[in-house]
């Protein structure tokens, strides 16, 4: 299950954060999701040592936490997606599929006239479609 989706923008600052449990959760799942700022930095400055090629968007699993697994996700723009699953086996190709959806959704928002670019994603539009991808996301 999806517990959490983040937007976070090419100089880290949140863009959108939306967790999907209880509210005492939530900010255990800012923290984890701010923590993996630090390891998708290590692997965009330094591709040799992580092992990925950065011709990809998707950057896999970021790391497990204690009940969670991080993914992540950078675009062309250097806007970075992480989501955070509490499933423990997620398939890639599931993930891949989840983080192509959610750009595409991303990419509806910010192409509105009336966004900023560079500040939160406020639009009521873009929060339902995150909803109903992530809940057409089980991963079970």
């Amino acid at each position: 299950m999806i517990v959490c989706v983040a937007v976070v923008g090419h100089q880290n600052n949140p863009l959108y954060i939306q967790s999907f449990t209880e509210a005492e959760d939530a900010l255990k799942l800012h923290h984890i999701v701010h923590c993996s700022l630090d390891v998708i930095d290590e692997r965009v400055n330094n591709p040799s040592k992580s092992g990925t090629t950065m011709n990809e968007a998707f950057l896999g699993l970021l790391y497990p936490a204690l009940n969670y697994k991080v993914y992540g996700y950078l675009t062309n723009t250097k806007v970075k997606f992480i989501m955070v699953t509490s499933d423990l086996d997620v398939r890639d190709t599931d993930v891949r599929s989840f983080f192509r959806k959610f750009h595409a959704a991303y990419v509806d928002a910010v192409s509105n006239p009336f966004h900023v670019p560079g500040k939160k994603i406020t639009s009521r539009t873009f929060s339902e479609s995150v909803t109903n991808i992530v809940s057409s996301y089980s991963f079970n």
